[in-house]
């Protein structure tokens, strides 16, 4: 059972429950700014690195972990932050990580060397990671029926959107150069952003916690801290420096760390502990089913809007502000679809995932067609069917995937479910930008950046077909 502040108890008649859409339509519009708010940050950052370069002398090793230190910190600290949100009450920690997010926000900001933004992004991953699943955990345990459809449709809109805004919104933000800030913009935005947020937070937003907290669970925390930590720092850091030792050794190390990591929760949970990540939670067949497709699309996602900035900067030589712009279509089109997901899902059931993919592998096939025959004179109008009919795509799969992941989660465990998904979110995330970043980095150096543009987008469709085959195995129906 799920607790709610006395605040919401009292909005509900004598001898009643607390009622489960105790979230109104303020606070959910407070916690999905809570959820915008990491997402922008971490590809917010891709239009703005060519001006951190310039202004820091950072060199490609360095800007590197500018967007990688974020998305370690933030990628490994996800499901214990779902944790401490089941033990000591979401709002407490929804307010907690959005004030330490607007103070390292403001700490990147004025950072005065590369080293210094460098550290700040990684203080501002760990904010995130408080902040981000006590979003889906409050969701999840304050609302119910069709009130918590609508909220995770929008939810995954605000996740889409938030990756194809945050570079719209960067470019804006380094090519206005408002007051001279230059790049530092990006991320000094977030400071009145964040000061909002916990206003509203504390006004509108229910505190919610599991009536039987766990404590938190120390040595699965490490081990999965060292198993992504292996994985993903190799992975992000070890084209820039050029494959040194100690990145095939992480890379081994890794799936020994994992495989510990396995042994000791489940060895906890059959001794009766509540181990970080229960294998009994991912027992639940729609969990695991969603999280398989979680897995690909947010790879594939993250990896083309990764491609598609430095290709439009870079290979074409357009402004941050026209390389942002042609986004737009995707962004507009992810949002029709999103709002558009719980009535198909209510006539055609979570078979609009696979639609959605192959749609999405449509929209890929279009873009990498029109590139490599029109590089290097690609235009940005050229791109919009492409792009219109890829956001269509992702909109009718990534709100299904995430209603389809919680649905059978019981409300004392929202923070664990909600910390696993975005945990599984943000580190393909992560994947991708490192894994099909580095491909199109290396074939554009080699060869025409065209032609690594139109290879690595015949890859990322190759990876939304997959997510359409995975995608039928599904539950049919979603409670």
């Amino acid at each position: 059972m799920t607790t709610t502040s006395p605040s919401a108890r009292t909005a509900a008649p004598a001898g009643r429950p607390a009622p489960a859409s105790a979230l109104g339509a303020l606070g959910l519009f407070t916690v999905l700014l809570g959820a915008a708010l990491p997402l922008i940050d971490f590809f917010i950052v891709n239009v703005a690195l060519p001006a951190i370069d310039h202004d820091l002398a950072a060199g490609p090793a360095l800007l590197e972990l500018v967007v990688a230190g974020y998305g370690l910190s933030y990628a490994v600290l996800l499901v214990l932050g779902g944790r401490l949100g089941d033990l000591f009450g979401r709002r407490r920690l929804f307010l907690a990580g959005m004030a330490a997010f607007g103070l390292t926000s403001l700490a990147c900001g004025l950072a005065p060397d590369a080293w210094t933004l460098v550290a700040a992004r990684v203080a501002q991953g760990a904010a995130a990671a408080l902040m981000m699943p006590q979003v889906l955990a409050t969701i999840h345990s304050s609302t119910e029926g069709p009130r918590r459809a609508r909220a995770l449709s929008l939810y995954g809109a605000t996740a889409g959107l938030s990756m194809a805004g945050g570079q719209i919104l960067g470019g804006v933000l380094v090519t206005a150069d408002v007051a001279g800030s230059g790049w530092r913009a990006v991320f000094l935005v977030n400071v009145p952003v964040a000061v909002a947020g916990l206003l509203l937070a504390v006004r509108t937003v229910p505190e919610t916690r599991s009536d039987r907290p766990a404590p938190v669970d120390v040595p699965g925390t490490l081990l999965l801290a060292l198993a992504l930590l292996t994985l993903l720092a190799p992975l992000t850091e070890g084209r820039a420096a050029g494959w040194p030792l100690w990145t095939w050794v992480s890379l081994a190390v890794s799936p020994f760390a994992a495989g510990a990591f396995w042994w000791v929760e489940r060895r906890a949970d059959r001794r009766g502990a509540t181990p970080l990540v229960p294998p009994s939670l991912l027992a639940l067949v729609p969990l695991r089913r969603g999280l398989a497709v979680v897995l690909p699309l947010s790879l594939g996602f993250s990896g083309f809007m990764f491609v598609i900035a430095v290709a439009l900067q870079q290979g074409l030589g357009l402004s941050a502000v026209a390389s942002g712009l042609a986004l737009v279509p995707m962004a507009v089109a992810f949002f029709a679809a999103s709002l558009a997901g719980p009535r198909l899902i209510r006539r055609w059931g979570t078979r609009v995932v696979p639609v959605g993919a192959v749609l999405q592998a449509v929209g890929l096939g279009l873009i990498a067609l029109t590139a490599g025959r029109s590089w290097p004179d690609l235009s940005v109008a050229s791109l919009v069917p492409g792009m219109a009919v890829a956001g269509v795509g992702q909109g009718l799969q990534l709100p299904v995937a995430f209603r389809v992941v919680l649905s059978d989660v019981p409300p004392e465990r929202a923070g664990v479910g909600s910390g696993v998904m975005v945990t599984t979110q943000q580190t393909a995330i992560t994947l991708g930008v490192a894994t099909l970043g580095s491909l199109f980095l290396s074939l554009s150096t080699s060869g025409s950046m065209g032609t690594a543009l139109t290879v690595t987008l015949l890859i990322q469709l190759a990876m939304a077909l997959l997510t359409a085959l995975l995608a039928l195995r599904l539950p049919r129906t979603v409670r």
